[in-house]
C-alpha cells in the first residue's frame, strides 16, 4: 500500500514535467490582430487621412519538433474614405465616398530559437509569400471606377512567443510586406507614383496548442 501511494504521488509530481515535453508535431490555431503602416503614404493620406490601420484575422501553425514551422493566416482590413486627386503635390478631396478592403492570405515558413535559460520565450523568424485581395467601391462610381483584384507579394517577419500556459502562447512580431501590381495604375496612387500595397506591421497572436 505504501509503495502504491508513493508511486501515485511520484506520477502526479512528474506529470507537469512530462507534459512540458513538446510533441514531434503540433497543430496550433491562433487569432491575430495587426496594425499596419502602409508604404503608400500619400495615397492613404489623401483617401483616408491616415496611413496606419488595423487588420483582424487568424490562422493555423504547424510546428515540427518545436523548431521548424509553417504558418498560414488570413486577415482583413476595411476602411471608408473619399476619392481625391493630387495636383502639384496638393490633395483635393472630391467628397465622393470610397470603401477599400484588403484581404491578405499569407503562407510563411520559419525557425524557432530555443534558450535553456528562458524556456518560456521562443524567438522566431519567418519568410514567405502572400495573395492580397483588394477591392475599391463607391456609391457614385462610373463604369470601370470600382476595383476588384488580387496579386501576389512577399513577406518576412520576426518576433517572439511567450508561453503563458502549457496550452496558450502570446506572440508578438514585426512584419514587412511588399505587394506590387495593385496600386500605381490609376487614381491618386498613380499620380503619387506609389505602387506598393504592403508596409510595416506589428502583429499580436494568441496561439492555442503546445
Amino acid at each position: 500500500m505504501k509503495t502504491t501511494v508513493l508511486l501515485v504521488i511520484g506520477l502526479v509530481l512528474a506529470a507537469p514535467v512530462l507534459a512540458q515535453d513538446p510533441p514531434p508535431l503540433s497543430i496550433r490555431p491562433f487569432a491575430m490582430a495587426t496594425g499596419q503602416s502602409f508604404a503608400a503614404t500619400q495615397t492613404f493620406n489623401a483617401t483616408f487621412g491616415k496611413t496606419f490601420f488595423p487588420f483582424f484575422g487568424g490562422g493555423v501553425q504547424v510546428v515540427v519538433h518545436d523548431t521548424f514551422f509553417v504558418e498560414i493566416s488570413a486577415s482583413r482590413f476595411r476602411q471608408t474614405g473619399q476619392r481625391a486627386y493630387l495636383n502639384l503635390g496638393k490633395v483635393f478631396q472630391l467628397g465622393i465616398p470610397l470603401t477599400a478592403t484588403v484581404t491578405p492570405v499569407e503562407v510563411t515558413g520559419g525557425y524557432r530559437f530555443r534558450f535553456k535559460k528562458f524556456p518560456a520565450v521562443r524567438p522566431y523568424v519567418a519568410a514567405g509569400f502572400g495573395s492580397y485581395g483588394y477591392t475599391e467601391t463607391s456609391s457614385f462610381a462610373e463604369p470601370g471606377d470600382d476595383v476588384s483584384t488580387r496579386h501576389a507579394g512577399f513577406v518576412v517577419n520576426g518576433g517572439a512567443e511567450f508561453r503563458v500556459h502549457r496550452w496558450v502562447g502570446i506572440a508578438g512580431d514585426v512584419q514587412y510586406s511588399h505587394v506590387s501590381g495593385i496600386l500605381g495604375t490609376a487614381g491618386v496612387s498613380q499620380q503619387a507614383g506609389e505602387s506598393d500595397l504592403g508596409g510595416i506591421a506589428a502583429r499580436v497572436k494568441v496561439v492555442v496548442g503546445r
